[in-house]
């Protein structure tokens, strides 16, 4: 199945992508001021679907976009997208737009889509071994790097640089030298056994499967908190391993070439993240 072959939701309408059209107009569109959701579609399920959606709405809510459709409403719609295109393990978007200036009352603007997921899988996640680099220019996420907004260009580049290297993913380095996030992931580095992630108040994207994974070690019993850490402070990591709701959790073998010592407690989460899947978990939004 080509991308033009593919069925997509737009404003209420399900169409083929290659006869899809989206007003000239459209914030979205036309600016970049548009919110979208990512998630993992398992035997014809979204995944965390309720947290996703909590996300998108919270986000929606402080940057003072228009109401969008319900979540019933975009429940349907993604399995009318996933129907239409004969999926059942897939990767599915939602895109929200701030809609056209003008009218009254303005309305978002919704987007739903959903393509194969071997399509999106890095090799490293096939492999359970990524191959990661750190992105050369410094970075800053801004008063608006924790929302998940369709303004990309950024971190859009940072996966270029990895591209170039053959590597699955470039990670984020702030002008202070403090590691934050990849380009399209999270990331987690274990020090003594001891699991650290940089904290939400940098700036960086509260990511669906960073909180599960926390919730994981948890349960476990592991040692795991938010902490800053360095970049140059991964030299001395016994494990690194970066988390991404299509990707799910895959442990890191080269960091900028450099062979990491194990990988051991990273497979173990993977493999307590997949039984969870397996047992269909559908999980309810956080209090708090």
């Amino acid at each position: 199945m080509t991308a033009g072959d593919r069925f997509v939701w737009i404003d209420g309408r399900l169409c083929a992508a290659r006869e899809a059209t989206v007003p000239f107009l459209d914030r979205g569109a036309h600016d970049g001021e548009g919110l979208f959701e990512t998630l993992r579609v398992y035997d014809g399920r979204p995944f965390a679907w309720d947290r996703h959606l909590e996300r998108l709405v919270v986000s929606a809510a402080e940057l003072g976009f228009p109401v969008a459709p319900s979540p019933s409403l975009l429940e349907r719609a993604l399995g009318e997208v996933l129907e239409a295109n004969r999926l059942r393990e897939a990767a599915a978007r939602i895109t929200v737009t701030r809609g056209t200036p003008g009218r009254r009352p303005t309305q978002a603007g919704v987007w739903v889509e959903a393509e194969p997921i071997e399509a999106r899988l890095w090799r490293g996640t096939r492999a359970r071994a990524a191959r990661v680099v750190f992105s050369r220019p410094l970075f800053e996420p801004g008063s608006i790097g924790r929302h998940k907004t369709v303004s990309r260009l950024a971190y859009h580049l940072a996966r270029e640089e990895a591209r170039a290297a053959r590597a699955d993913e470039a990670l984020l380095v702030s002008t202070s030298g403090e590691l934050l996030e990849g380009a399209v992931s999270n990331v987690f580095a274990v020090f003594a056994g001891r699991v650290v992630t940089p904290p939400l108040a940098l700036g960086i994207l509260p990511g669906i499967t960073r909180a599960i994974v926390l919730e994981l070690c948890a349960s476990f019993g592991l040692p795991a908190a938010e902490a800053r850490v360095r970049a140059d402070a991964l030299a001395e990591a016994d494990e690194l391993f970066l988390t991404n709701s299509v990707q799910e959790i895959v442990p890191v073998r080269d960091l900028d070439g450099r062979r990491l010592p194990g990988r051991e407690i990273g497979l173990r989460l993977d493999a307590a993240f997949a039984e969870r899947v397996a047992a269909g978990a559908r999980d309810t939004p956080r209090s708090g």
